[in-house]
């Protein structure tokens, strides 16, 4: 390949930018106006805004899940945690006296965040405080969470009526739907604690060599449970955004597997996870690359039977067009081979003093003083 397009393709964004525009383009193919905007009331409205809109979500969970994977952790649970933030809200609403109460619905929300932070501080305890292992103390919670949900709503699909409620979701501030906007806002207001303060060099050091960085007195363990609690709260989010915007919560089925899209994001926007370096504008693109993509399938009209098998064949080939190796075998050209000789012997040039010397690397390299002798 031409140097210029090596360069730009060993560049950890250029793959996830590559495969959003084919996606883009596909869309474009099934459906002409796919680009086109629309405004409505003050609004805009059209498939792009779609996807911003419910990607916001999606978003938020895979900023605190790139956290969590930079101090080298995982967390399984939050999509329990995103079902249970909906259902303390939605709860809460659903018994007040008048449900477009204004206090009554931010007192709701208040309390399915300080809810879902305690359950955040829970895996942080038990990962920091014990030393259990990430994968495992997520995945109780991950169980537990989501029966903890169906208990709140006693099975059963709690929905609500409140218009206050429902902005959180479906309204709109600007002319973009509100989700954007909070979506967009944590977004920059992370990416300003992590890069403008000694935060970011923290987590960094704490993924790359947990021991090192308690040596040099960082102190891991507050860190980590801090990182585990902002996790939560971008989950309890993103619950208060899928139940707002549905007005019901759905203990059972919210946020389902919300936890593998935001692990696949922060893969594909080029965080390892086996910690240390992360990249908040990667995961950003790489949760739209996986929000373009649901809606591709839908576009394209995938069979629903074979929509989790296509999702992967896409994401598992980015990430193998993101690795250097992979790159280096399959698509760089070969070095040209040596034509063969045939066994031919080196040529041979007869010297005045009627020896023989071999015309060879080797002996081309002659002293001044034998040079002039020959």
């Amino acid at each position: 390949m031409p140097p210029l397009i090596t360069r730009l393709a060993a560049h950890r964004l250029f793959w996830p930018l590559a495969l959003l525009a084919a996606l883009l383009v596909t869309n474009v193919v099934h459906t002409p106006d796919f680009f086109s905007i629309r405004i409505r009331d003050g609004h805009l409205f059209g498939s792009l805004v779609d996807i911003l809109r419910l990607g916001s979500p999606l978003l938020l969970v895979a900023l605190g899940m790139t956290l969590v994977i930079a101090i080298g952790g995982i967390d399984l649970s939050v999509g329990a945690v995103v079902a249970v933030s909906g259902a303390v809200a939605c709860l809460n609403i659903s018994e007040l006296t008048d449900q477009r109460s204004v206090g009554g619905v931010v007192v709701a929300v208040l309390l399915a965040l300080g809810v879902c932070i305690a359950l955040g501080v829970w895996n942080g305890v038990l990962v920091a405080g014990i030393g259990m292992q990430p994968i495992i103390a997520t995945l109780i919670l991950m169980v537990a969470g989501r029966g903890v949900a169906q208990m709140i709503t006693s099975g059963r699909i709690v929905t609500v009526n409140s218009e206050p409620y429902h902005l959180i979701g479906g309204g709109y501030e600007l002319g973009l739907p509100l989700s954007v906007v909070i979506a967009a806002a944590v977004l920059v207001l992370t990416g300003l604690v992590v890069r403008r303060t000694a935060l970011g060099l923290l987590l960094e050091a704490v993924g790359g060599n947990r021991e090192a960085s308690r040596l040099v007195g960082i102190r891991a363990r507050g860190l980590t449970i801090a990182v585990y609690a902002f996790c939560a709260l971008c989950a309890a989010g993103a619950g208060l955004m899928i139940s707002s915007n549905v007005a019901a919560a759905d203990g059972n089925n919210a946020g389902l597997w919300i936890e593998l899209d935001a692990i696949l994001a922060v893969v594909i926007g080029g965080t390892s996870l086996t910690g240390g370096r992360f990249h908040l504008g990667g995961t950003a693109i790489g949760a739209l690359v996986i929000q373009t993509l649901s809606t591709t399938v839908y576009t394209v009209g995938v069979p629903p039977e074979t929509t989790l098998v296509f999702k992967a064949l896409v994401v598992m080939a980015v990430c193998l067009l993101q690795s250097p190796a992979f790159r280096t075998k399959v698509l760089s050209r070969k070095p040209p081979r040596r034509p063969d000789t045939g066994g031919a012997r080196p040529d041979v040039t007869a010297t005045s003093t009627g020896t023989s010397r071999s015309n060879t690397p080797a002996n081309a390299a002659q002293s001044p003083k034998e040079a002039t002798t020959l």
